[in-house]
């Protein structure tokens, strides 16, 4: 028996969706029914990768996952982010040490090759922040003075960020991976990036905890002193 024009475009509906659907997470299906588990949005990227969207409180976060941006990270990288309703000025950064050194190299190479210029423009701010920012010191780290490097133009402020949950949670996360680590405040926004390969549930679930905690301690913060700390120094402008 023919099929009827209605029953025809019910199938050819069906059929589109289930394309759709199938188009947005193949490859990801555990991760987009993690997603959809804890409510969060997941949408696939053609061809790059995946982003999710939630909130901690009223707070919305984006996780992303794709190609990386930064040249300093190969292949694919985990990229983390929100607008934790702190001063604009503030520019803070906290990095594994291997990664600081790392950086700090090429930065010299640049420097000796006569590149300043390229430096200025092309640089990501987090290995600006590198010249121009005092690092806290072996004792002001504590427990994070081996496997961490932090500094930033407001000391009493990152010393704040750090003090309690922040510092448990990044030595949590280095027994548990060796993978370099950016987490950096600037701009008013709270920005963690990490070198990922090959997306998993458990590591997005690890990372995810680890970001929540920086913007829980960022929320902290800037609740016990809504009207600033006092700047180490001055914030430079990004171009």
């Amino acid at each position: 028996m023919p099929l009827q024009p209605l029953a025809v475009l019910d199938s050819i509906k069906r059929w589109l969706s289930g394309a759709s659907a199938s188009g947005s997470v193949a490859g990801y299906e555990g991760i987009a029914a993690w997603a959809q588990g804890a409510q969060y949005a997941f949408r696939g990227v053609q061809d790059e990768g995946f982003v999710i969207d939630g909130r901690l409180g009223t707070t919305p976060w984006r996780l992303e996952w794709g190609p990386s941006q930064r040249t300093y990270f190969t292949g694919h990288e985990l990229r983390l982010r929100a607008e934790p309703g702190v001063e604009a000025d503030l520019q803070l950064l906290v990095l594994t040490r291997a990664l600081q050194e790392r950086l700090e190299r090429t930065l010299f190479d640049q420097y000796v090759e006569d590149v300043q210029t390229r430096i200025d423009n092309e640089t990501p701010p987090e290995m600006r922040w590198l010249v121009m920012f005092p690092k806290l010191g072996s004792s002001e780290l504590g427990v994070l003075r081996e496997p961490y490097v932090a500094l930033g133009n407001g000391k009493p402020w990152l010393l704040a960020w750090l003090d309690g949950a922040l510092s448990q949670a990044l030595l949590a996360r280095r027994g548990e991976s060796a993978d370099d680590l950016v987490l950096m405040l600037g701009r008013g926004r709270l920005m963690l990036r990490t070198p990922l390969a090959v997306p998993t549930v458990p590591e997005l679930k690890r990372c995810l905890l680890l970001f929540e905690t920086a913007l829980q301690a960022a929320h902290r913060v800037q609740e016990a002193h809504p009207g600033g700390l006092p700047p180490a120094g001055p914030a430079i402008a990004e171009p």
